[in-house]
């Protein structure tokens, strides 16, 4: 259990524009985790996970019109973000403690059947425990993510980004997550972002998660990852990608996944135009639209 545990006062949560659904928490392997979770508790579920350096706040144009699909929707705050804890200490982070917290939750709710949606460390997280856990996952749509191991080259453009969190005198969150959208961003939503953090001292879990990311063979999660590899490549429940087109850091990822994933053949695949790396926020209800259509899709 980590040393010191920060909270976010809930006063700082207390004017989200379009956000109005109250957060339901759940002690995971010491820490307490908040999630959104709406909607009948026995309707099929919907996992929604966010990455870097956001929180649940990014799906609320999505929640509303799934809800409305009849979907149970679930959407986690990773530790370190939103309004679940936020360990004080660096090294508290890691790829596999994440793992422990996020798969902690999944089994604690006992889901089941999923519709996984995940987009950047979403994804990283989601994409593992579907290796993992696979008998869970009904069906995967990945974003602008990926399940990196360490054996190919990640762009330039990760490095830039790790090396800015990790060394960066001021962790700007909304900005950052502002840059990486296209059609713009109100500064109230730039300052939803900005909510969980009161000082700098709430921010280790956002500068540490750059530095998780398996960059090179060796990287404590490499064998974990190429593990998880191994049930994805057999994978063949419905597998679907939504990537923003504009997005320098996960280009292409999306032809890699589609290659190695059976599940991912003849499926309505999209490349958004007018989407960047947060493509929730550039088309949230483009998004609603695509999954709900794929998933009158059955399989079989």
């Amino acid at each position: 259990m980590p040393d010191e545990i920060l909270r976010t006062p809930e006063e700082r949560f207390a004017a989200l524009p379009d956000f109005p659904w109250q957060p339901r928490y759940l002690e995971v392997k010491g820490v307490r985790m908040a999630r959104i979770d709406e909607g009948p508790q026995d309707a099929p579920p919907i996992l929604l996970l966010h990455g870097e350096p956001s929180w649940s706040f990014l799906y609320r144009t999505m929640i509303p019109p799934l809800l409305a699909g009849g979907l149970r929707v679930i959407a986690p705050d990773l530790v370190g973000f939103g309004r679940s804890d936020k360990p004080a200490d660096k090294r508290a982070y890691s790829y596999q403690s994440h793992i422990d917290w996020l798969g902690g939750l999944i089994k604690a709710l006992d889901l089941q059947n999923v519709m996984l949606f995940c987009q950047d460390w979403g994804g990283l997280l989601g994409l593992r425990l579907v290796g993992e856990m696979p008998e869970r996952f009904a069906r995967v749509c990945a974003a602008n993510t990926n399940l990196p191991t360490g054996d190919d080259k990640l762009p330039a453009a990760f490095y830039v980004w790790r090396a800015f969190a990790l060394y960066a005198p001021f962790l700007p969150i909304g900005r950052i997550v502002a840059s990486g959208v296209v059609r713009g961003m109100k500064p109230e939503v730039r300052a939803g972002y900005d909510a969980p953090f009161p000082s700098a001292k709430y921010k280790a879990g956002a500068r540490m998660f750059p530095a998780l990311v398996p960059a090179h063979p060796n990287d404590p999660a490499s064998a974990a990852n190429r593990a998880a590899w191994e049930v994805l490549s057999k994978f063949d429940k419905p597998f679907l990608t939504l990537f923003g087109k504009h997005d320098p850091v996960t280009a292409g990822s999306h032809k890699y996944l589609q290659r190695r994933i059976p599940g991912a053949n003849g499926q309505p695949h999209e490349l958004i135009r007018g989407a960047g790396h947060f493509v929730q926020e550039d088309a949230g209800p483009e998004l609603v639209e695509a999954l709900l259509r794929w998933r009158e899709l059955r399989a079989g």
